[in-house]
């Protein structure tokens, strides 16, 4: 039951009942609603200015979850560009070098995709950080060619170096019979007295002096083109075809241990000294050619000789003397 409430007339000095009107009691309510309503907007904004909904926490953490997975990408991406970047100067400074090949164009390594803007959709997709997506997404499809075009090199640097490798082993690089004492060198390389017609003519190949039957040796991988037995002149000869241009003979041999066609290894037994065909005395009389040109063999015998005792077979080939045999 609702209080009566008076009020005090000084007029009739009697307490009268105040009466409310309705329209006071709508007017009342509205305001009481009115300032309820504006005091919960102000609370609820003052709530979400100080503090995060469930949904903002929660959205929040993923933002920060993301960006900590983004650096770290991003770091790592910057970390395999520096091991490239390595990989590269020592593919150009070191290997090609060594191999002699020209180091690959910087504007060949940096070249971009090329084509249409490969990232089209990905731009117009509606996200909000879609510019550190593209960003991220071009430098790793830019390592991602990097490194295709690295290891290319490394196939063209694998071909180069078996190709070198089938070279130095194609090079006549030891001596043709042992001569550890340097003192079988009998006859150098250039014109020398002639055996025979007591002549200076040109002498092409070095003339080592040996008992008949001591071995003789391929100075370099290849293959037998030539077996053949002559009644003067080379006697029996060897000829080796080693490829990349380079051929040695080998005459006046006593006999054969390889035929024509077969493949040698450098240091196998061809053979044994003899002194067949136009010869004075048992020797080996070596040629080293070159695109069919023959050049002096005293340069080649770098692979069982140190500098001191290269230099006095060097010294010892070049003096004129007579050789033992054509």
């Amino acid at each position: 039951m609702a209080r009566i409430k008076y009020y005090y007339d000084t007029e009739t000095c009697k307490y009268e009942r105040i009466k409310v009107r309705t329209q006071d009691v709508i007017w009342n309510v509205l305001g009481l609603a009115s300032l309820i309503l504006v005091s919960s907007v102000g609370i609820v904004f003052l709530f979400f200015s100080y503090f995060e909904s469930p949904k903002e926490v929660r959205l929040t953490n993923e933002v920060e979850e993301m960006q900590h997975y983004y650096e770290n990408l991003d770091k790592e991406v910057t970390q395999l560009h520096e091991v490239l970047a390595a990989l590269e100067r020592r593919d150009d400074n070191l290997y090609r070098v060594v191999l002699g090949s020209e180091p690959i164009d910087p504007s060949v390594r940096n070249a971009g995709i090329g084509g249409t803007d490969r990232y089209t959709e990905l731009r117009n997709k509606d996200l909000d950080n879609k510019d550190i997506i593209v960003e991220l997404k071009e430098d790793v499809d830019k390592l991602r060619r990097k490194m295709y075009i690295q290891s290319k090199s490394y196939d063209e640097i694998a071909d180069l170096a078996e190709s070198k490798e089938k070279l130095f082993a194609a090079i006549p690089a030891i001596q043709p019979v042992s001569n550890e004492e340097l003192i079988r060198l009998a006859s150098g390389f250039g014109y020398r007295t002639h055996p025979i017609y007591k002549v200076r003519k040109m002498h092409p190949g070095i003339d080592f002096s040996a008992p008949p039957g001591t071995p003789i040796y391929a100075t370099a991988d290849g293959t037998v083109v030539k077996a053949q037995v002559r009644f003067s002149g080379y006697g029996k000869l060897i000829e080796i075809d080693h490829g990349f241009g380079y051929k040695t003979r080998y005459a006046h041999m006593q006999e054969f241990e390889v035929k024509s066609g077969q493949t040698v290894k450098r240091g196998q037994v061809i053979g044994y000294v003899g002194s067949t065909g136009l010869s004075t005395a048992p020797h080996l009389h070596y040629e080293v050619l070159k695109n069919d040109k023959q050049i002096n063999p005293v340069h080649y015998f770098f692979n069982d000789l140190n500098p001191d005792e290269y230099e006095k077979i060097i010294e010892l080939a070049s003096i004129e003397n007579q050789s033992l045999g054509m």
